[in-house]
């Protein structure tokens, strides 16, 4: 099951979802295109889609990168909501 999905584990309590900014942090750095943040954290424009989808949580690696493109902590571009 894809983490995030909001689903339940088996459990009664819905798995915790990664959530993110970055379709507007790319339209506050001048209208950014999803290809150009791609090849600036170094994935595919359909990594960048998928996490603005909410259908991939990224590696802390990635989480870092994104943020570094932005200038932003990492906070600011993902949050963990439980």
């Amino acid at each position: 099951m894809p983490r995030g999905s909001g689903v339940t584990g088996g459990g009664t309590e819905p798995l915790p979802q990664i959530t993110n900014s970055i379709r507007r942090l790319r339209f506050d750095a001048g209208e950014m295109t999803q290809k150009d943040l791609a090849a600036r954290a170094g994935v595919t424009r359909q990594t960048i889609n998928a996490l603005e989808a909410g259908k991939y949580a990224p590696t802390l690696d990635l989480a870092f990168r994104i943020a570094r493109v932005f200038g932003k902590p990492l906070e600011e571009v993902f949050q963990y909501d439980e």
